[in-house]
């Protein structure tokens, strides 16, 4: 990165609403997977937490053109792909790392002593370099079995190579075309998994994340190429709750028409209103928090669920001992990402860029 690159970055404006949102829906993301273990859909509180993901996908979209639009042609593919590597990959080794200990030392589970060793050795380094890899029926075939939530991040890594070789190149006109085509795919994909979009983690699904990467990426691309920007008053706490009020909408027939019409036209609309909104200051140290720990939260949480979900179905706890457990457990979940940011992520971040300007 040059001196140059460094400057804009500093003298560019910093959404930091949208930072704030993207903690409620990492948050929102991990009590909605100890929700699912628990519940069957209907029963479930939060039974569209999973469409946080399809959040993040958007607000993704809106943040890297906002970032790079006007200086990836300067700084070249080469440096783009190095400064997303900093960013994304110390998290994904870390998350399965987790993953593979809490596989192997599972006090509810003795499923990995039914793996060999070759093949315990090939999904870590799968998992390490996010390359699907579909072979744990235990766990529903997910393509990162050993951290779940990584395939996301697969998905992510597709767009920001894209982006990086085409889509910034696009005219507004063409950005336009091409989210309108994603959007049809979408409907598709609704429409074939009986009225859910929550698929994409499991080697059957596969595809449908590449769905639901592909409109809400390109849509948050398109608004901010098209500044789409909405200025309101609405604040941090009011936005926030737009937010979750999409994540505890029921789950129901209709979820055919609800779920797409989230994707498509709300969650846009919260970005172009994240990004316009006001913020006091008396939030902004929150937002700043929920969106620097969002990300370690979201890659880490998950090998807890596993160990959580051997528990439940050993000891098939109350419903007053699950709410203990979930809330105790989130909160857990809070001070180990924070954890895992202040001494890990950040400083080998750090570590790795002084490394890249050197060079």
């Amino acid at each position: 990165m040059t001196k140059s690159d460094t400057e804009i970055l500093k003298t560019k404006q910093h959404f930091e609403i949208l930072d704030g949102l993207r903690g409620i829906a990492a948050l929102a993301i991990v009590v909605f997977h100890f929700m699912e273990i628990v519940y069957l859909p209907n029963e479930n509180f939060i039974a569209h937490g999973f469409l946080a993901v399809d959040f993040f996908f958007c607000l993704s979209g809106f943040v890297i053109a906002y970032a790079y639009n006007d200086r990836i042609g300067k700084m070249g593919l080469k440096e783009f792909f190095k400064s997303r590597l900093i960013r994304l990959h110390p998290l994904v080794v870390f998350g399965a790392v987790l993953g593979f200990l809490a596989f192997l030392f599972d006090p509810f589970s003795g499923h990995s002593a039914t793996y060999d060793t070759g093949r315990l050795i090939l999904l870590f380094i799968t998992s390490l370099l996010l390359i699907p890899f579909p072979v744990m029926p235990d766990r529903y075939f997910n393509i990162f079995g050993l951290n779940a939530p990584a395939w996301s991040l697969f998905w992510e890594y597709i767009a920001n190579i894209l982006y990086a070789l085409f889509l910034h190149k696009l005219s507004r006109k063409w950005l336009f075309i091409l989210t309108l085509l994603a959007a049809a795919g979408i409907c598709f994909v609704s429409y074939r998994a009986g009225g859910s979009l929550m698929g994409g983690w499991s080697g059957e699904t596969f595809w449908d994340g590449c769905a639901r990467i592909s409109f809400s990426f390109l849509a948050g691309m398109l608004i901010y190429r098209s500044n789409w920007i909405i200025k309101s008053k609405l604040g941090f706490i009011g936005l926030s709750i737009l937010l979750l009020l999409t994540f505890v909408m029921p789950f129901s027939g209709w979820n055919w028409l609800t779920e797409p019409l989230v994707v498509l036209l709300y969650f846009p609309l919260l970005i172009a209103l994240g990004a316009g909104a006001s913020l006091t200051e008396g939030f902004r140290k929150i937002c700043v928090f929920f969106g620097k720990i969002s990300y370690p939260l979201y890659m880490t949480h998950y090998a807890v669920m596993w160990i959580f979900a051997g528990y439940y179905t050993k000891y098939k706890p109350t419903v007053g001992e699950l709410t203990l457990i979930i809330i105790a457990g989130t909160a857990l979940l809070l001070g180990f990402a924070y954890l895992t940011m202040v001494l890990y992520d950040t400083p080998i971040r750090k570590y790795l860029t002084d490394r890249r300007k050197k060079v």
